[in-house]
């Protein structure tokens, strides 16, 4: 099948200037034939169909070309990012394989997996040692095409939690919790810190916290506890770690509403909106207690809470403190709706995540294949067990 195809269909890299609209159109149909029920939050990139992976300094889009016609049937994007890991300490480059889409009606035709296979290839080839994706876990047909065909073993399972920033603030601040921004430098040492624990933990947490887009980093305490180091005048960022209280957590924000937005053009009030959001308003929309027609001509935006750390008895009333404190933050941010985390299914602090019928929650499915000889143990990412304890990139949002 796979052989039959590759006459017909062209993998090249994506160009801006020629294939823009058709790739909009591309995923337009995708999210139209789509048979889940479930969404995933970062279908939308229309007009910016490379906005989840230009963070990323090596990255590539690549499409699906129908020899005979030119039409686009299929779209891949792919970057590389360096990730450490607890398992013997090694630092290693992940290639990570996302945005896979294919034409409803040219599916089972082998497209997905001669993209997959092409990304595959650049990513070796720019030294990934391992290549990882993530699908929903209701998509049976990806986590087949992965798993039968591609030999990718699953290496997680995660939960996206979705909050509307109304519901997240009621109750409000506890006057007994202090929530403190940390600086830059001292959001890094802590950091560096604390997420060397994690099974799986960016590298580059320093060139993150300096992005545009990220709003900044807090940790929230109770204030019977004094946190000498927070405002040591000796600039010693390692006093953050030797005078934590009993009980803290830290949170770093991510504004994502200028990267995913939905735009109602007025000549398609309503008929673009409910069609490539047709199943995605089933699961977000609901969370945002408004009526459809008044989200259709209203942008959408979120923040993505990520770094998520804590220690102590009294997390949980910390952690509740987070999501209000960021939904207050977002009640400045132009157009944004909603609060976002993803969470390992056995993260420590998956307890602590408030569950109110108001937040919706998606599963994810993590999958990983080794590629590259260079690493020694096959286990050093943990591939002979489920991994949970993982510290998610914003940039993939």
């Amino acid at each position: 099948m796979v052989d039959s195809i590759g006459d017909k269909v062209l993998v090249r890299e994506f160009d801006d200037g020629r294939d823009i609209e058709m790739v909009g159109k591309l995923e337009k149909k995708c999210e139209i034939g789509s048979n889940n029920k479930g969404t995933s939050i970062f279908t939308n990139m229309m007009g910016d169909p490379l906005c989840r992976i230009r963070f990323y300094p090596l990255h590539l889009m690549l499409v699906a070309e129908l020899r005979q016609n030119g039409e686009l049937v299929g779209v891949i994007r792919g970057c590389i990012k360096y990730v450490g890991t607890k398992f013997g300490g090694a630092h290693v480059k992940l290639g990570c394989i996302l945005g896979l889409r294919v034409s409803p009606r040219h599916r089972r035709m082998g497209i997905g997996l001669k993209l997959v296979r092409a990304m595959e290839e650049w990513l070796i080839n720019n030294g990934a040692h391992y290549t990882f994706l993530a699908t929903e876990r209701n998509n049976v047909a990806s986590t087949n095409l992965f798993t039968a065909k591609c030999n990718y073993r699953n290496l997680s399972s995660l939960v996206i939690f979705v909050q509307p920033i109304s519901f997240a603030m009621k109750g409000g601040l506890s006057q007994d919790i202090k929530v403190e921004k940390l600086t830059i430098d001292q959001a890094i040492s802590l950091y560096d810190n604390k997420l060397r624990g994690k099974d799986i933990y960016l590298t580059d947490i320093d060139a993150i916290l300096k992005e545009e887009l990220s709003l900044g980093t807090w940790v929230s305490y109770f204030k019977q506890d004094e946190w000498i180091g927070l405002h040591s005048k000796e600039k010693n960022n390692e006093d953050i770690i030797s005078t934590s209280p009993g009980s803290w957590a830290m949170f770093s924000i991510w504004n994502s509403c200028e990267a995913y937005k939905i735009h109602i053009k007025k000549s398609h009030p309503l008929k673009f909106f409910l069609e490539t959001l047709s199943h995605a308003r089933d699961k977000i929309f609901p969370c945002l207690k408004i009526p459809i027609c008044d989200s259709v001509e209203k942008p959408f935006g979120f923040l993505f809470l990520y770094g998520l750390h804590g220690e102590g008895e009294r997390l949980g009333e910390l952690m509740k403190s987070a999501w209000s404190f960021a939904s207050r933050l977002a009640e400045n941010v132009k157009d944004c709706k909603v609060i976002i985390t993803e969470l390992g299914v056995s993260d420590p602090l998956m307890e602590h995540v408030p569950h109110e019928s108001s937040m919706s929650r998606i599963d994810d499915l993590w999958y990983l294949k080794k590629v590259n000889g260079s690493i020694n143990d096959e286990d050093d990412l943990g591939m002979t067990g489920e991994l949970g304890n993982v510290v998610v990139d914003p940039r993939d949002f």
